[in-house]
C-alpha cells in the first residue's frame, strides 16, 4: 500500500454532517482513536440484510486487522464492502435543557474494501498485531499459533484510506437562555476504564509472578511487592 496523506482526505461516505465542526482532520487523531480501543464493530451485508459484529482488532500502519473465525460465512470470500467502527464515552454531559444532553467521546469511522488474508506470513503478522494491540508483550511470551489453529483462524485486512474522526470534549452548550435560568444542574460526569489486578488461573501449576507485561498493562497495583 502506498503512504497515505498525513490529512484525511473526506469522500461523500466520510464527510461529516451534523456537528462538522467535531471532525477531526490529521490522521494521527485516526491513530490514537483506534490505538486506545479495544473492539471494534465490523458493518457488512449478508444475504441482502445489514450485519454488525464486535470483534478484536490490530493496527500495522495503515492497515487494521480484524480477527475472525474461518468458519464464520461472512469471511467466505476474498473482498467484501465494509465499515468498521471504534467508540469511547468519555463522559456523560448534563445540560440545563433536556435537548442539549450530550456525551464527549471519540469515534472513528472506516470505510473500505476488506480482503482475507491467504499469505501465511502476513497472517502470522496479523495475529501479532492483534494480540500486541490487546495485550502488549503476550506475542512473545505465550506460546505461538498451530497449524490446526491459524487454520481455524481468519483475518481480515483493511485499508485506513477512507476514515472519519468525530471528537466532543468539554461541558455542555446550552442555550443562553438556560444558562441565565440557572433552574438546572449542568456538567460532566466522566466515564474511564481502567485495567484491575490480574488474578491468576486457578489451574497454575506453579506460583509463577505476573509478567512484568502484565503488571504494566495492568498498573502500579498489579506490581508484586518487594
Amino acid at each position: 500500500m502506498t503512504a497515505l496523506s498525513p490529512e484525511l482526505s473526506p469522500t461523500s461516505r466520510s464527510t461529516l454532517g451534523r456537528h462538522a465542526e467535531r471532525a477531526r482532520t490529521d490522521r494521527t487523531d485516526l491513530y490514537d482513536v483506534l490505538d486506545a480501543g479495544l473492539v471494534c464493530h465490523l458493518g457488512f451485508v449478508a444475504d441482502g440484510a445489514p450485519v454488525v459484529l464486535p470483534t478484536a482488532y490490530g493496527r500495522d500502519g495503515d492497515v487494521l486487522y480484524l480477527h475472525g473465525s474461518s468458519g464464520a460465512r461472512y469471511l467466505l470470500g476474498d473482498e467484501m464492502p465494509v465499515c468498521v467502527t471504534v467508540t469511547h464515552v468519555d463522559g456523560l454531559v448534563h445540560a440545563r435543557a433536556v435537548f442539549s444532553f450530550s456525551m464527549n467521546y471519540r469515534s472513528a469511522v472506516v470505510h473500505g474494501t476488506a480482503r482475507r488474508i491467504t499469505d501465511a506470513d502476513e497472517q502470522l503478522r496479523a495475529l501479532r498485531s492483534i494480540v500486541e494491540h490487546l495485550t502488549p508483550g503476550s506475542w512473545d511470551h505465550a506460546r505461538g499459533p498451530t497449524r490446526r489453529e491459524l487454520a481455524a483462524t481468519s483475518v481480515l485486512a483493511l485499508d485506513l484510506g477512507e476514515a472519519s474522526v468525530k471528537i466532543r470534549s468539554g461541558p455542555p452548550a446550552d442555550d443562553d437562555a438556560d444558562v441565565e435560568a440557572d433552574a438546572a444542574w449542568a456538567g460532566v460526569v466522566p466515564i474511564r476504564t481502567v485495567f484491575g489486578e490480574p488474578e491468576p488461573a486457578p489451574d497454575l501449576a506453579t506460583a509463577r509472578p505476573v509478567p512484568a507485561h502484565v503488571a504494566e498493562r495492568a498498573g502500579p497495583s498489579a506490581v508484586p511487592a518487594g
